[in-house]
């Protein structure tokens, strides 16, 4: 019998070294959201209040958050189509990256540790 961390590691190397990325990140119908990181939405874009937005697709919708607009500032429209890579978060989805129609990628954050823009806006910057 192998072992479960065996079997684990195996299949991770073959999907990481011989499955394209593109394959990889599956597109999650919104409707079948749960707390997973790194995954992708796509939808069309039904509201945007700053830098929030309500993604939506056939089966549902969700609000998308972009970080603060003290940060940075996007420039998303109603109707526009996106693909959201990022996390669920308790009643949102939080925006890694997200990539328009025409494959323009706006960045808003690394998917590891916390955003750049936490503490706030006062925040001392600390070695």
């Amino acid at each position: 019998m192998l072992k479960p961390t065996f079997v684990v590691a195996t299949t991770s190397f073959f999907l990481t070294f011989f499955i394209p990325n593109q394959r990889l990140q599956a597109q999650i119908p919104i409707g079948e959201l749960q707390r997973y990181s790194g995954i992708a939405i796509e939808g069309t874009i039904r509201s945007v209040v700053g830098n929030e937005f309500i993604l939506e697709d056939e089966t549902g919708e969700i609000i998308v958050d972009a970080g603060p607009t003290w940060y940075h500032q996007l420039d998303l429209q109603e109707g526009e189509q996106v693909t959201v890579t990022g996390e669920y978060d308790d009643y949102d989805f939080d925006a890694f990256r997200i990539t328009r129609e025409d494959g323009e990628i706006i960045r808003i954050r690394d998917e590891a540790g916390p955003p750049p823009w936490a503490g706030g806006p006062h925040r001392r910057d600390r070695d």
